[in-house]
C-alpha cells in the first residue's frame, strides 16, 4: 500500500469543492496506458485519491502510484464490486472525509463533472449524487448499450422504488453516512443493481445531475462498451 502527497504538494490547483474532504475510488484493473494521465489530471484539483488495483497484469498500480495516487492491491481479480468496497473501506479510514466519489480509471469521466456533483451534494444536502448520463445531450452510447441502460433504468426503478435515469453510471458521490452504511457484497457488476437496491432500503436521499461519459477510442478498441452491455444484461438476469 502506498500513500499520497500531502493534499497541496505537486498539485498547483484552483481550490474545487470539497478539495480537503473527498476521497476518489478509482478501481483499477489494466489500465496502465491511460491511468497515469487520469490521475496527474484528476489530482490538479482532488488530492486524495485512493486506486485499488484489482489484480492488474501490467504496471497499472505502480503507474497509479507514480502519479500520485494511494495504491491498495487486491491479489486476484475481485470484481468492480470489491475494489469500489476496498477502496471506501480505506476512505473511511480519514475522520476528515466528508465523500467519496467513484470514478472509473479509463478516461470516461470528466473532473469537472464530479465537481458540479459534489457542490450539489453540499448544496442541496443529499446524501448521494449519482451521474446521469441521459441528461446530458453530449453523451452518445451505442444502440446496444443504450438499449441495455433504458432496460436496465426500467428494472431497477420497478424494484428498487427509487426513480433515477441512469442506473448503471460509475460516477457517484457518496456522502460519509452513506459510505458507512451501505453494503456492497456484489463483487461484480451487479453491485451497481444492489447500490441502487441499498439507497431505496436506507432511504437515502438522492438527486440526479448530468454527465458527459467520453467513449473513447482507447475504450472502444477494448470492448468496453459491449463488455459492459453483456455484464449488465447478466446482472439484470440473474437478479
Amino acid at each position: 500500500m502506498s500513500t499520497p502527497e500531502s493534499a497541496t504538494e505537486g498539485t498547483g490547483a484552483p481550490v474545487s469543492p470539497g478539495a480537503e474532504t473527498t476521497w476518489f475510488v478509482v478501481p483499477l484493473f489494466n489500465e496502465g496506458e491511460v491511468v497515469g494521465d487520469v490521475i496527474r489530471d484528476l489530482r490538479t484539483r482532488y488530492p486524495l485519491v485512493v486506486c485499488v488495483d484489482d489484480g492488474s497484469r501490467d504496471a497499472s498500480a505502480r503507474i497509479a502510484a507514480e502519479a500520485g495516487a494511494a495504491v491498495v492491491l487486491h491479489p486476484y481479480n475481485m470484481g468492480q464490486g470489491a475494489a469500489l468496497k476496498t477502496g471506501i473501506d480505506y476512505a473511511l479510514r480519514d475522520p476528515h472525509m466528508q465523500q467519496v466519489v467513484t470514478f472509473d480509471s479509463d478516461g470516461q469521466h470528466q473532473v469537472d463533472d464530479a465537481a458540479a456533483m459534489i457542490a450539489k451534494r453540499q448544496g442541496e444536502g443529499v446524501d448521494i449524487v449519482l451521474g446521469s448520463r441521459f441528461l446530458d445531450a453530449r453523451t452518445r452510447p451505442g444502440l446496444l448499450k443504450r438499449i441495455v441502460l433504458r432496460g436496465a433504468v426500467w428494472y431497477t426503478n420497478l424494484t428498487t422504488g427509487v426513480k433515477l435515469t441512469d442506473a448503471h453510471n460509475g460516477l457517484r458521490v457518496l456522502g460519509r453516512e452513506a459510505c458507512e452504511r451501505l453494503a456492497i457484497e456484489q463483487n461484480r457488476m451487479a453491485h451497481a443493481s444492489e447500490i441502487v437496491e441499498e439507497i431505496g432500503r436506507h432511504q437515502f436521499t438522492v438527486a440526479e445531475h448530468p454527465v458527459h461519459i467520453l467513449y473513447t477510442d482507447y475504450s472502444r478498441s477494448k470492448g468496453q462498451s459491449v463488455l459492459n452491455s453483456v455484464n449488465i444484461v447478466i446482472d439484470m438476469l440473474f437478479r
